[in-house]
């Protein structure tokens, strides 16, 4: 009996020991923790539209309280409330005056997510690196020349302390974007990239947005700094920045680019978006315009807005054309996008005008088009087929349209979260793409050596 006794005992200690207390707390040191900082643009939200597997539900957030803030936090609680697939964020809040510090001290988290007023958005980014945090940044990253030297600071405060700093670019993941890329990999199809003309570049990127816009359902409350250059960036810095980056995402694939070698701007200028004292309190839900735009109001009834840019320049001898247009609203109330690449034996298109009903399509025109150039096509299509199951082409004048079934359409907020996973994958494996970096550094060198020249040229 007594023999019995022992070895049930012996028994139950080794169920003991192979599972610990239910009380016992879950070991989260390998948990990504969010802070927000200083919230002002609705990207901020965007990144919490879904959950993420290894990222803790609790949020940290420092910011001075204001519209800003509640805005955030009343996206945040409405991704919750959802009735498909609610969110289940929690949000702790710190509004004093010493937030940034505050945050810097307390270190509640190890990423910091950035989207808001660009004025500071640099120095953040410097000074939460150098605390240890690492960060995820919305774009632009930089609006001048002055903060691109710091950006340059940051990058490398982030290579000493094995950090990462990543930059939100969503139109990587637009799905003709991704096709268009394909194509122009495929040299059966697409053929050489051509080095183009300041004429008649080989590639051209345009970007049409509109201030008042749809997000979640809802109209967009854009602070009222948005509208102001000297906060949120001129337009030749600030959308501009995707441009550049799909620039060099399509036409050198994975190829790290040298700033100080690659890149000749050879020509930029900038122009304002009209937009009336009435049309600025709609979309601010403001009663009065702040002071700050003194210098850009015109009768009190007029505000200059910096939102347009082109810049012409070349890269790597490919001659590039990029084009910000800014509107208060336009047809079909989306932002649009247009892409032109031209290679030596077709020429690739993404359109998202009235015709499109402005949806972005993709197209595909040959140079020289005969039953030999269809065939192989025909033939080489279907290693996107075998990628994308149930894309098509269809027939449209001398070329062909790829017809793209809706459920590779997720849409500019879907994209958020795909950049979000990107860069926890990255920060897991404590590991990015070799050509990341130098090719981030190389887009802010664009824009700011772009606003630089178009300033001195006082165009328009």
């Amino acid at each position: 009996m007594n023999k019995l006794l022992f070895l049930i005992s012996v028994v139950m200690v080794l169920i003991v020991s192979c599972h610990p207390s239910p009380k016992e707390p879950k070991d989260d040191t390998n948990m990504v923790k969010l802070i927000t900082l200083d919230p002002g643009h609705f990207h901020a939200a965007l990144v919490q539209k879904t959950m993420y597997e290894g990222v803790d539900s609790t949020v940290h957030v420092y910011a001075p309280a204001g519209s800003d803030l509640q805005l955030h936090l009343d996206r945040i609680t409405a991704f919750n409330k959802r009735t498909e697939n609610p969110a289940h964020w929690k949000e702790e809040v710190y509004t004093g005056d010493d937030y940034f510090e505050k945050m810097l001290a307390e270190k509640k988290g190890n990423v910091v997510v950035l989207a808001g007023n660009n004025r500071k958005k640099t120095e953040y980014i410097l000074k939460s690196l150098e605390a240890g945090l690492n960060v995820l940044a919305d774009k632009p990253m930089v609006i001048n020349s002055e903060s691109f030297e710091m950006l340059k600071k940051a990058f490398e405060t982030a290579k000493e302390k094995n950090l990462l700093l990543y930059d939100i670019m969503t139109e990587r993941f637009e799905i003709t974007t991704i096709l268009q890329r394909e194509l122009s990999m495929m040299p059966e199809v697409f053929g050489t990239l051509v080095k183009g003309t300041a004429d008649d570049p080989a590639i051209i990127m345009e970007s049409g947005h509109c201030f008042y816009k749809y997000v979640s359902g809802n109209v967009v409350v854009r602070p009222a700094w948005f509208m102001d250059a000297s906060q949120q960036g001129e337009g030749i810095v600030d959308v501009t920045t995707h441009l550049v980056d799909l620039v060099q995402w399509e036409c050198f694939p994975e190829l790290s680019l040298d700033y100080t070698k690659d890149i000749d701007v050879q020509a930029a200028k900038r122009w304002p978006t009209g937009m009336t004292v009435s049309q600025f309190k709609t979309i601010t839900k403001l009663d009065s315009v702040p002071s700050y735009f003194k210098n850009n109001l015109q009768h009190d009834t007029l505000l200059k807005v910096w939102s347009n840019g082109e810049i012409d320049y070349q890269l790597r001898g490919v001659h590039a054309k990029v084009l910000v247009r800014w509107d208060y609203q336009v047809p079909g109330g989306n932002d649009t996008h247009y892409s032109m690449m031209r290679g030596t034996k077709a020429n690739l298109f993404v359109r998202q005008g009235a015709e499109q009903q402005y949806k972005p399509a993709l197209y595909i025109e040959p140079v020289t088009n005969n039953a030999d150039y269809e065939k192989i096509l025909q033939e080489q299509i279907k290693k996107i087929q075998a990628q994308y199951p149930g894309v098509e082409l269809k027939k449209k004048g001398t070329g062909w349209e790829v017809v793209i079934p809706d459920k590779y359409k997720e849409g500019h907020e879907a994209h958020f979260s795909r950049v979000t996973q990107n860069f926890l994958e990255y920060l897991d494996k404590k590991d990015i793409p070799a050509w990341e970096v130098p090719n981030m550094l190389a887009k802010y060198y664009t824009t700011t050596k772009a606003l630089e020249l178009a300033k001195k040229n006082n165009s328009r």
